[in-house]
């Protein structure tokens, strides 16, 4: 065995960063009880929460914890592992925060952990305070305007930036956070405005030019936003003058665009692409999306605890008053924080058994293409998650047709939903597949509608469109993921 604690913090950092910390897992393990060093009992710890493994990753950092009570980092990694696991996770961040109370990081930690404890008000007006205190912290900013969103709905998540701004006028990096942020919860109306704002504090500024074109065009305003995208040259601009030429109908300018800058690695495009050949007939649509094998429907219940035990326990999480302030969510809301990282026994049988169903539907994927997005990507390697989370949809709720551009495969799970009577019969409710955002007002229809029913699982490529129908009254509560890009 390596006994060098400095070379084994190495190879814990290469397997990290390699997707291979099973290989060295163990031989870390042997050296933390060995050598005894807080260090590397911190490397066991985030080896193991990066496999997913979160009750072993809390006793390793405890472990780290009891040899170092006073280094910030490891108190800092405990709490953040108990917080995605589930935990209480308050007084450990408080510790850490006592530790390096000039660290933001874990400050908003510790407001989330605030947040995942019930204590949203609390949690909001602390950091508040602090935000008030530190016009200039960024991110402070941006955590504020999250956790606002939650508890009183997207038209309070600007506030803190709108103060900042008249205490820190100068400072061009908060005009610009604020604009991004209004963007990024398609508060396009208010992002104009603070634009037009920052325009008359800075000048002229090719960032504000693209944001301004960004708002006016997503708010219908075709004709004043085309010469601003006309004097764009960026290549990080692409996704929106591509937004802007469909909904303009000028698809034989959108073609060769995003025919020039397509890539298997790169998946913001491909969405639009399929857009555009489904607009001009280019079967290149289908070999996209509608080759047999990328979606699959797959029944769970017989690997499932009780699905109304299951129910109960996402209920309790959903702790949110209103919808997050840049997804997908209407008329319902969203958990916060990896629901595949906690610790209760049906989260973890429920992922289990996700996991078997996604290794199923890889194994049943088209062959390998490497000209593709989701087939070029390796299938040998471990199923790890993007993303997870919960959903919860009342009368009139829906998702609004999106992409997940940082996924590889995507889902809905149904855990509980409102019978055919409540949700107003037809495919009110059902799966849609193929179909763009409204706000392109492109007349497409989907290309598959799926019903969704208690214990059923749906995967499809992370880059196909997809929404649900508005449902008249009920509950439907789902579980979603990302399956990550293979590493």
């Amino acid at each position: 065995m390596i006994a060098d604690p400095a070379a084994l913090e190495d190879l814990a950092r290469n397997a990290l960063e390699t997707g291979n910390e099973e290989a060295v897992l163990d031989r870390l393990k042997r050296a933390a009880v060995e050598i005894g060093t807080a260090r590397l009992w911190q490397w066991v710890g985030l080896l193991q929460r990066s496999l997913d493994r979160h009750e072993a990753a809390i006793d390793a950092f405890a472990r780290a914890a009891r040899l170092a009570p006073g280094d910030a980092g490891i108190a800092h990694g405990r709490a953040y592992v108990a917080l995605e696991a589930g935990l209480p996770a308050v007084a450990l961040f408080e510790t850490a925060w006592r530790l390096n109370p000039g660290s933001g990081e874990i400050l908003t930690g510790l407001t989330s952990a605030r947040f995942a404890a019930g204590e949203g008000d609390t949690a909001a007006d602390q950091l508040a305070l602090v935000v008030k205190n530190n016009p200039g912290w960024i991110d402070g900013h941006r955590a504020l305007a999250q956790v606002r969103a939650l508890l009183s709905g997207k038209a309070a998540a600007g506030l803190s930036f709108a103060e900042a701004v008249t205490a820190r006028s100068d400072q061009l990096a908060l005009w610009e956070a604020w604009i991004a942020m209004l963007v990024a919860g398609e508060l396009y109306r208010e992002a104009l405005d603070v634009v037009r704002r920052a325009r008359r504090q800075f000048g002229a500024s090719p960032w504000f030019d693209l944001h301004e074109a960004i708002a006016l065009s997503e708010q219908g305003q075709i004709e004043p936003a085309e010469p601003l995208f006309a004097a764009i040259d960026d290549p990080a601009a692409t996704v929106w003058r591509v937004r802007h030429l469909l909904r303009s109908d000028r698809i034989t300018e959108v073609l060769p665009l995003i025919d020039a800058r397509l890539d298997p690695a790169d998946p913001a495009l491909w969405p639009y692409g399929a857009i555009a050949w489904r607009l001009t007939g280019d079967p290149r649509w289908e070999w996209l999306d509608g080759q047999p094998g990328l979606v699959s429907v797959a029944d769970l219940t017989g690997d499932l605890p009780p699905l109304d035990r299951l129910a109960d326990i996402l209920r309790g999480l959903h702790l949110a008053r209103a919808e997050h302030l840049d997804q997908s969510v209407r008329g319902g809301t969203q958990t916060d924080g990896p629901l595949f990282s906690r610790t209760e026994p049906e989260l973890r049988a429920l992922r289990a058994a996700i996991v078997r169903a996604v290794e199923r539907h890889v194994a049943h994927l088209p062959a390998p293409d490497p000209r593709h997005p989701t087939l070029a990507k390796a299938r040998d390697r471990r199923i790890r998650f993007a993303g997870s989370w919960s959903v919860r949809l009342a009368g009139q709720g829906h998702h609004a047709n999106h992409v997940h551009p940082q996924g590889w495969l995507s889902s809905a799970f149904y855990v509980a939903l409102p019978d055919e009577a409540e949700r107003g019969g037809g495919e009110a409710g059902w799966l849609t597949l193929g179909q763009p955002q409204a706000g392109l007002g492109l007349d497409l229809a989907p290309v598959r509608t799926i019903e969704p029913k208690p214990g059923q699982l749906v995967l499809f490529p992370s880059t196909m469109w997809h929404g649900t129908m508005p449902f008249a009254h009920g509950e439907r509560l789902t579980v979603a993921f990302d399956v990550a890009q293979p590493r």
